[in-house]
């Protein structure tokens, strides 16, 4: 069963990249004390997610930071290596490129995906949340395809 509002973050440790290559990050590291907006891809460099998905929170992310927002996130089942240099093609330096390589937090969160049939083995479903302190206040996950309740626009209007 998926997280739910009220729930808080599991404690697990993701990736990120640092300066001597991909470092440890816990779940309380990203959103302990922090008002944190989250939002989950199905993978770096596939189409919506390089050309809505992300495009939309880089663009935005002024924006969401001045409406109280700490932190924004990107996570997939992805390496630090991908998470990095995805980041990097998009020039999304405002936000925080999380790799979840194994799929433990999104296991832990409750929201796989079963991409097997693409060819893309376990991945995350397309979401979005809002935590405060690390204790989730809004969770939007698409239904099917395409992005609209977890888009940058969608979730500013939370805010």
């Amino acid at each position: 069963m998926a997280i739910q509002s009220g729930e808080a973050i599991p404690s697990t440790t993701l990736k990120t990249m640092g300066a001597e290559g991909p470092t440890d990050i816990s779940t309380d590291e990203v959103f302990k004390g922090k008002k944190v907006l989250l939002f989950a891809v199905p993978g770096a460099f596939t189409p919506g997610c390089s050309m809505a998905h992300l495009p939309g929170y880089v663009v935005n992310a002024d924006k969401i930071k001045a409406a109280g927002v700490d932190t924004i996130a990107c996570v997939s089942v992805n390496d630090a290596f991908v998470m990095d240099a995805w980041g990097k093609a998009q020039n999304a330096e405002e936000i925080l490129m999380l790799a979840d390589g194994n799929g433990d937090f999104t296991a832990a969160l409750g929201l796989e995906l079963d991409a097997t049939g693409f060819g893309m083995g376990k991945r995350s479903q397309r979401y979005a949340l809002l935590a405060e302190d690390g204790v989730v206040s809004h969770l939007n996950v698409e239904p099917g395809p395409g992005i609209d309740v977890s888009s940058a626009e969608t979730m500013m209007a939370l805010l």
